[in-house]
């Protein structure tokens, strides 16, 4: 919590102000009994943590869905029809479906076992002890115990532990990318910040959170706790809800549909049992309540909760194997929704580390080529490699005079390279290793002395001892070109020095503008030669330099990230930047992954905070590059764009980026750069930080939401079948001779054979549909919108068409075995009902090949999916041990068919493809003669 008044912002005042407010003293800091005081009014300094639900409220939360509940009822149903008919023998059915209920439920409670934590990972971030200035002395003590009012003291390596406003700061740099999204140390002073700024710009505060990159400093600690920025973004954090996902919308809708579907079977049918059977005692009324309560059941299908969370969690496998980490199953569906990737810029789209790209000298401007912070590359001119000659010599110059003036350090460990120290100094050890030029410089130089780096002055100089002429020593300044330029009265060119001219400075200073205009940081190198060691007293070493050149330092983008982009733009993705770094630098890698075009307008967060959240909503649709933001202008993106109707997938790494991964549809962490603070808040982790990772993972969620759609379409339009066999048996029941039998309600089957060819058809085959590989590039279709229905007009027709030629093959056998009917057969009762039911197996497994796509030939990749071969064979042999072997023959009231019956369940059975193949032949032929046809 924050003491003092509530006046102007800390940064936004003079220091000694803040000191007053705050009833502190900036030398001798607080005493111990004061501190204790504040400490028990404002409270620890550590974030609030929530609670996370019981293993008992989780568990309950897995059977909040329609199709859990209608399940259930179902379950009730079966049980209840049990009852009626004298609670005899074992109810299977019953318990079948209770037990996928479960197993549905563990399931899911079982990949989401990970509880929320984004709170306590930002909690983990703070240093377990800081040097604080109490009773006048320096004393360590725990960060929960830091209040404000005490005098913090910073050095290179720490951990900021709250938000301080500076009272001190020697050459001090902080890295605060985690925070804002800087891809650079943010250089620290102690003048006063006017107007409204966004985090990254009060560079005279540090941040909770944060770490000291270079200097040291002293601090007035101004906020702990919640009410850092730290805090303030786990405040949002604790705001922003779960949403379900598109998938889950879509189930939960599947769940509604089925259950109005199920009600109006079952008042239809037993309204028609009625009006045409002659209905005369209570035992009567109980088997037509009973015909009710199975057609119900069989249009539930039971395996659908399971079989989609198997198909989730082998995609979420699949997804592993490849680098992308899901943390909660129906996520995965989501990736290929997505209609928008938000990215965070800073070491996702690039690779977070500085790199010079360009070097300016006398004789003219080079490219360096290579990435990051590995010693590979080379110095190109015009795109050809440089050969040697004054501008080779003048480039080595640069890289190696700027070199010495440097504290940076590369370090490789197992082929990975890193650094210590400013990323931009260490920008010059790479390029100098690439130029081949290290070792000489280890072998020449030794530093004497050195004027570190400060903001008031932007410059940094060293003296080395040239040991090959140890008379001269060497001076080297590197800083700002344009203080730097101020002191030189001379420059290296073609081999030699010359005086530096008026005219010469402007084309120096044009240089460096047009390299910042590119988005390049820039620092120039100068050098000047003692004539005696003994020269360093007294005298100014930072006159009379000479210019050398500068270099042009970036965090370029990663390799493989422009082609990402390219195939995101393919597949009907749009890709958005939201970064905390400059604008000019945002709009310049942008175009150059080509998320935008050349001069594209760049929204910063100052602007967003002048936008109503309509002028934002409007705003989104053009922009695709936002700049300086914080955690809540990139929660009102992410918002602006959902309420637009797009499925964002958010990515990130930083502690900033933790609220608005939350929010998003599909949250993206990055797993090497990544904080613990997003990894939490996120809903899958890129293990290798890799934007091209991403595209996969897009491309298996469409597989996947394709494969989910091939067994609800078979799942349902199966079913669909059982129910038209159900329904026109019972209401043709005198045409088709089931009246002769004596049964006072003739059905074509029992339960007992609609619980069989649930399990044996609705199990292994769904499971195997749900594994099959697409047919057609699913990332050459645009992404589906979200109004788009997963069981769209189109695919309610085909279910009801497949189901009403499923129940008629089933009709038509069981007439043609049993006597009477339209068709003469010579069967009794069991030997029909047995054939009926064999054909209806028989019709589903090759409904299994049909729907494999609604437009596409079942012929196509026919062998392709072995594990749906599998399936079906072995669908066969269970039924055929139903049909012939005599303790199931007792189970199921079955008979054994003979060879010609078999052949007559085949041929009746593969009418489904051979229909449907006509109808796929058919819409093929009309889409081809209406281009415009979807």
């Amino acid at each position: 919590m924050t003491i003092g008044s509530a006046g102007a912002a800390p940064w936004a005042r003079e220091a000694e102000d803040v000191v007053a407010d705050l009833a502190s003293d900036a030398s001798a800091g607080l005493t111990s009994d004061e501190a204790e005081r504040r400490l028990q009014t404002v409270g620890a300094n550590a974030l609030r943590t929530v609670e996370p639900p019981s293993w008992l409220r989780r568990m309950i939360a897995q059977f909040d869905d329609p199709l859990v509940l209608l399940l259930l009822a179902a379950v009730v149903i079966s049980l209840v029809a049990w009852i009626l008919e004298g609670a005899s023998g074992t109810p299977y059915e019953a318990g079948v479906i209770g037990v996928i209920v479960v197993v549905n439920a563990v399931l899911g409670l079982w990949q989401e076992a990970k509880a929320e934590a984004a709170v306590a990972a930002l909690a983990k971030m703070t240093a377990p002890l800081a040097r604080v200035v109490r009773d006048g002395s320096t004393v360590e003590i725990p960060t929960n115990a830091v209040v404000p009012g005490d005098v913090l003291l910073l050095g290179e390596g720490d951990t900021v532990c709250a938000d301080a406003r500076l009272l001190q700061a020697e050459t001090l740099m902080v890295a605060e990318a985690a925070l804002t999204g800087e891809s650079q140390p943010v250089i620290k002073d102690l003048s006063v910040v006017d107007g409204p700024t966004v985090v990254g710009d009060r560079t005279n505060m540090v941040f909770s959170g944060t770490a000291i990159s270079v200097g040291r400093g002293r601090a007035m600690v101004t906020g702990t706790g919640m009410s850092t920025e730290i805090g303030r973004i786990a405040g949002l954090l604790e705001q922003a809800d779960d949403d379900p996902t598109p998938l889950q919308l879509e189930i939960a809708r599947v769940g509604r549909f089925l259950g109005a579907v199920v009600v109006a079977i079952a008042l239809v049918v037993i309204v028609a049992i009625l009006v045409t059977s002659d209905i005369d005692s209570g035992a009567a009324l109980v088997d037509v309540l009973l015909v009710g309560v199975s057609l119900a059941v069989a249009a539930v299908p039971e395996g659908l909760p399971a079989i989609l969370a198997v198909v989730l969690a082998l995609g979420v496998q699949r997804m592993a194997a490849n680098n992308a980490i899901v943390k909660r199953l129906s996520s995965v569906e989501t990736l290929g929704s997505a209609s928008v990737i938000c990215s965070d810029k800073t070491g996702t789209l690039t690779t977070n580390q500085m790199t010079i790209e360009r070097v300016c000298t006398a004789s003219g401007c080079v490219e360096v080529t290579g990435v990051g912070y590995r010693p590979e590359g080379q110095v190109r001119w015009h795109g050809e490699p440089l050969a040697p000659g004054p501008l080779w010599d003048e480039v080595q110059l640069v890289v190696g005079r700027g070199s010495l003036a440097n504290d940076a350090a590369t370090n490789e460990v197992e082929g990975e390279w890193t650094i210590s120290g400013d990323p931009t100094e260490a920008a010059f050890l790479v390029a100098e290793a690439k130029l081949g030029l290290t070792s000489e410089r280890l072998r020449r130089f030794r530093r004497v002395h050195e004027v570190p780096f400060s903001s008031e002055r932007k410059l940094m100089t060293t003296v080395d001892l040239d040991r090959d002429d140890e008379r001269r020593p060497l001076v080297v300044t590197k800083g700002a070109p344009d203080v730097l330029l101020d002191r030189c009265s001379h420059e290296w060119c073609a081999g030699r020095v010359v005086a530096m001219s008026d005219e010469r400075r402007r084309q120096i200073a044009e240089t460096v503008d047009a390299m910042a205009d590119d988005a390049l940081r820039t620092l120039a190198v100068a050098y000047r030669h003692l004539d005696h060691a003994d020269d360093l007293g007294g005298m100014p070493l930072e006159d009379e330099l000479v210019y050398l050149g500068a270099a042009g330092i970036i965090d370029p983008p990663r390799p493989e990230a422009a082609a990402a982009v390219a195939a995101a733009h393919d597949a009907g993705i749009r890709v958005v930047m939201i970064t905390g770094d400059h604008p000019r630098t945002a709009a310049r890698i942008a175009e150059q992954l080509g998320i935008v075009e050349a001069q594209a307008s760049v929204v910063t967060g100052t602007q967003i905070d002048a936008m109503s959240d309509d002028d934002l909503a409007a705003a989104v649709v053009t922009t695709s590059v936002y700049a300086r933001v914080a955690p809540e202008h990139k929660l009102r993106i992410v918002r602006a764009l959902q309420c637009d109707g797009s499925v964002v997938a958010m990515t990130g790494d930083g502690v900033n980026d933790a609220p608005a991964l939350k929010s998003a549809d599909i949250g993206v962490a990055m797993g090497q750069a990544g904080t613990e603070v997003s990894k939490e808040a996120a809903d899958m982790i890129l293990v290798d930080d890799n934007f091209a990772t991403i595209l996969a993972a897009v491309a298996e969620g469409r597989a996947i939401f394709e494969s989910i759609r091939k067994f609800l379409r078979y799942l349902l339009s199966s079913n669909m079948g059982e129910v038209a066999a159900m329904f026109f048996g019972v209401v043709l029941a005198s045409r088709l001779g089931l009246d002769d039998t004596g049964e006072v309600i003739a059905a074509p089957l029992l339960a007992v054979h609609i619980l069989w060819i649930n399990l044996l058809t609705d199990t292994a085959p769904a499971l195997a549909l749900g594994v099959d590989a697409p047919i057609g590039e699913v990332m050459d279709r645009p992404p589906r919108q979200l109004t788009d229905r997963v069981i769209d007009l189109e695919m309610q027709l085909g279910i009801l068409f497949t189901g009403l030629v499923m129940g008629a093959a089933t009709l038509v056998a069981l007439d043609a075995t049993l006597a009477g009917g339209w068709i003469e057969g010579d069967g009794d009762i069991v030997a029909a009902r047995t054939v009926a039911f064999t054909t209806l197996v028989f019709a589903q497994l090759f409904n299994c090949f049909s729907s494999r796509s609604a437009r596409h030939s079942a012929f196509a990749d026919l062998f392709g999916n072995r594990l749906l071969w599998l399936a079906v064979a072995a669908s066969v042999l269970l039924q055929w041990l139903v049909v012939h072997t005599s303790a199931l023959n007792a189970a199921f009231s079955t008979t054994p068919l003979s060879p010609r019956q078999w052949l007559m369940c085949v041929a009746l059975g593969s009418s489904v493809l051979v229909v449907d193949e006509t109808k796929k032949l058919a819409v093929r032929h009309w889409a081809q003669r209406s281009p415009g046809s979807r």
